[in-house]
């Protein structure tokens, strides 16, 4: 079977027989209960990208003008919302969606998807024409990486494609709201009515949005997750710890800020609530991550969790804020147990909005969510709307 497959930009690729293979996000069998109890009246509306992924698995990455063949093909349900909202519903919660496809064939199958992963889909937008977004992944065995090819769908989602009276029925009850980041005017404009509602944000920081794209959304944010690749970028520092420091004193509403860093776990810097009237010195917050990570047991298997006490932070050429840092540890996985790290950040995500939604404290969260995401990277592929359960 070819690598690739030939598609014109206005057409859909042909779609081919699914393989049920492992994947950690999933809709609950029939008659089976949630994993994890759901949290009583707290629903999740995200809002972003669903897509329909072409998962290729090659021995190694082609060279160029190289003609090679895919070990396996998977064809399964992608995309950073669709992702994350399928595994909070994995783990028990109520979850909504805004997004669009088109009523081509690619959409009904997503849709048909998201529905049995016990998503709420009356919301989501589908147009008339058009196509629905696609994605080729080239998975490396080899470097255990993944390559995206993306093909937006078409017409964009934007404001007016959702009148005021729908998005007002898209938020009520709801808890906690997600932002991936695309389709940014849509995103801000559904942000905004969350915020006049005081619904708290949480926002996925991807290094690849401009600041026009992201940052109306940060403005709003409660919380914000990026990977290691987003804190540099926003602030042109390169230590993740002054980095996060630099974000939370741009972005005075957002609670914490936390980063995922692959096989190292994530850091979390938290806002203090009763900081203001904390007389002390500040504490060079990269003194601090240091000795948290001499405070890491390397030697634990199982994601942990080690933090500072609440304190006044600063870094240099920075201001200081009350707040205490926080590391997670990864799960040590032998490479031979290490199949993709496709979705991962999804999985994290999906985790974290299952603890705010819980009230999950963040010592217990960071580590629960690294669980999650490692449960991923030991499955067959992406987070695929089918599958295996989550094991948490």
């Amino acid at each position: 079977m070819p690598l690739l497959l030939r598609c014109s930009p206005a057409a859909s690729p042909p779609l081919l027989p699914r393989r049920r293979s492992g994947s950690l996000l999933s809709a609950a069998p029939p008659g089976r209960r949630p994993l994890l109890p759901a949290a009583a009246g707290r629903v999740v509306l995200g809002c972003g990208l669903v897509t329909l992924d072409y998962l290729a698995t090659v021995d190694a990455y082609p060279r160029p003008d190289d003609k090679i063949r895919s070990g396996e093909l998977q064809v399964s349900g992608g995309g950073n919302a669709g992702n994350a909202l399928t595994g909070a519903a994995r783990l028990g919660l109520n979850t909504r969606l805004i997004s669009k496809v088109a009523n081509d064939e690619i959409g009904g199958t997503v849709l048909s998807e998201l529905k049995e992963a016990g998503i709420d889909i009356s919301h989501v937008i589908i147009s008339d024409g058009g196509n629905t977004t696609f994605v080729y992944v080239i998975i490396d065995k080899q470097t255990k990486t993944r390559t995206c090819i993306i093909t937006s769908g078409y017409p964009p989602m934007i404001p007016s494609d959702l009148r005021m009276s729908s998005l007002s029925a898209a938020l009520q009850d709801v808890s906690l709201l997600y932002l991936d980041g695309y389709s940014d005017e849509m995103a801000l404009a559904v942000a905004k009515q969350a915020d006049q509602m005081k619904i708290p944000i949480l926002v996925d920081a991807e290094p690849e949005r401009t600041r026009e794209e992201l940052g109306g959304l940060l403005s709003l944010a409660s919380y914000i997750v990026c990977n290691g690749k987003f804190p540099e970028k926003w602030t042109s520092i390169p230590s993740i710890p002054s980095a996060l420091l630099e974000i939370l004193l741009q972005y005075p509403r957002a609670c914490f800020a936390v980063v995922t860093l692959g096989e190292n776990g994530c850091m979390m810097l938290e806002r203090g609530k009763d900081g203001e009237n904390y007389e002390t010195e500040p504490v060079d917050i990269e003194n601090v991550a240091e000795s948290l990570r001499l405070k890491v047991d390397k030697d634990d298997i199982l994601p942990t969790c080690v933090s500072s006490k609440f304190m006044r932070l600063t870094a240099r050429g920075s201001g200081n804020i009350f707040a205490r840092l926080l590391i997670g540890t990864a799960e040590s996985i032998p490479a031979s147990g290490l199949v993709d790290t496709t979705g991962c950040g999804d999985a994290f995500i999906g985790a974290v909005l299952h603890g705010l939604s819980t009230e999950m404290p963040p010592e217990k969260m960071l580590p629960f969510a690294c669980q999650v995401a490692s449960n991923v990277e030991q499955s067959a592929h992406d987070l695929a709307y089918h599958g295996n359960p989550i094991h948490a």
